[in-house]
């Protein structure tokens, strides 16, 4: 793809076999100057996609100025955007920083004095270091708006918008969304001068993802939440909640019940949030209890599930929330608790998916008057019962479903990692995007 020697021995370094399909339609691109309307999910390879023509192109220029400007909705997404630019440009004499919110300005100030080649930033602290002249982005070559449909959920368009009257009118834009409601298609259309589009697949929940739907009332939610984990074979699982507030007491709760757990949602500060990310990546905590917002950018290649305790607002929120899983070509299934409201929002997702979702029951749940009637159960007993963490040290990998057998044929050692004493780092080596999940209000912290 006509990328120098320096980025091919970093993509070799990072066991990059071979690109994804939205690199090997984007970086040509990219590489000649052209802007890019880039439409993939999560964990498509978006951002190596866009990080490595900017590294090809700032090498050669040695102006002691940022060059590279790329805005994120989150704080978690940012510093794994910068991570994979610190990575892959190592063999270069690229510098790349990281701003947000929820820390410390001062050292935000003295890194922008060093005049870095690349700034990657969420917008309200961008907006604040512009409005104190703390920042210069006059010089601005490219500029890269990442998970763009996330920061119009999250109510940052203003910001965006003010943020792009500091920037050159001559540059070359790359802009990312994974679904493109009608304010992302206005802003798109403003920013972006004959954009070439980089559509991979339908704008819908990956292929790898499997569906199911449980039927139940509000009341017992947690109880069938228990059940599904003892009874489900799983690698790590992210739980979606509706609000800070239930995220914290459902991650009470499973930690009660001596599961290994942690809670990423807006109220915390930068170092819990950070504990939290890093905990469940390295395999300390094999439940992540999140919110939408606070989970937006968490790239976990080992997540086997996705429940969602709440069912999201809007199918965009959906197809956020499970591209936690499936990732890198692995397989993933979607669990959804719903109760007789959801059924609309149900309806939608069905018809994104263009099929209808299973329907599943527990055995041992008593459901009261909730109709659960064409529902399947969806018990998986091995022989033998008794608890989780028995059947753990047992070596039985009981309720696996097929889309989670697929995911452990052909590995020597297929236990499920959850009840670990000790846990390490499972990482895949794949192609797969080095970081990749609503409020109107726009989170100052962020």
């Amino acid at each position: 793809m006509g990328l120098n020697q320096r980025l091919l021995d970093s993509i070799r370094d990072a066991e990059y076999i071979e690109p994804t399909p939205i690199q090997a339609k984007a970086i040509p691109i990219s590489m000649e100057g052209q802007d890019v309307l880039g439409l993939a999910q999560t964990g498509t390879g978006k951002t190596a996609a866009f990080i490595l023509p900017i590294l090809d192109k700032i090498q050669t220029d040695h102006n002691k100025s940022i060059k590279a400007l790329v805005i994120a909705p989150t704080r978690e997404l940012v510093d794994q955007i910068n991570k994979t630019a610190v990575d892959l440009g190592k063999y270069t004499k690229s510098r790349s920083t990281s701003i947000y919110g929820g820390v410390n300005k001062r050292p935000q100030d003295s890194k922008l004095s060093r005049h870095p080649d690349i700034v990657v930033a969420c917008p309200g602290r961008l907006l604040d270091h512009l409005n104190q002249k703390t920042i210069d982005l006059s010089r601005v070559e490219t500029l890269v708006l990442d998970e763009a449909d996330t920061m119009c959920d999250m109510g940052f368009l203003p910001d965006i918008r003010k943020i792009l009257n500091h920037l050159p009118v001559e540059r070359q834009t790359l802009f990312f969304a994974a679904t493109m409601p009608n304010d992302i298609r206005a802003l798109a259309k403003d920013i972006l001068k004959s954009p070439r589009t980089v559509q991979i697949g339908i704008i819908s929940p990956a292929e790898t993802v499997a569906h199911a739907l449980y039927p139940m009332n509000e009341k017992i939610k947690t109880k069938c939440l228990f059940k599904v984990l003892e009874t489900t074979a799983t690698g790590r699982v992210i739980v979606f909640t509706r609000t800070k507030h239930r995220a914290k007491r459902l991650g009470g709760d499973l930690d009660n019940k001596g599961y290994k757990v942690a809670v990423l949602q807006g109220n915390l500060s930068q170092n819990k949030r950070n504990m939290s990310i890093n905990g469940f990546k390295n395999g300390k905590y094999d439940i992540l209890v999140a919110t939408d917002i606070a989970s937006r950018g968490i790239d976990v290649s080992e997540v086997s599930h996705v429940i969602n305790f709440d069912i999201p607002n809007t199918v965009d929120a959906y197809i956020h929330r499970i591209g936690r899983t499936g990732r890198a070509k692995q397989k993933g299934e979607a669990l959804t608790f719903v109760v007789p409201d959801d059924e609309f929002m149900v309806r939608k997702i069905e018809n994104i998916l263009k099929a209808k979702i299973d329907r599943r029951t527990i055995d041992d749940i008593d459901y009261g008057k909730t109709d659960v009637s064409g529902s399947r159960s969806s018990e998986y007993r091995g022989s033998g019962g008794g608890s989780r963490q028995k059947r753990q040290r047992k070596g039985r990998y009981n309720g696996a479903s097929k889309a989670i057998r697929s995911i452990e044929e052909g590995k020597s050692s297929s236990k499920s990692h959850r009840y670990r004493k000790k846990s390490g780092n499972h990482s895949v080596n794949s192609i797969r995007d080095a970081v990749k999940t609503s409020s109107g209000k726009r989170p100052r912290s962020r």
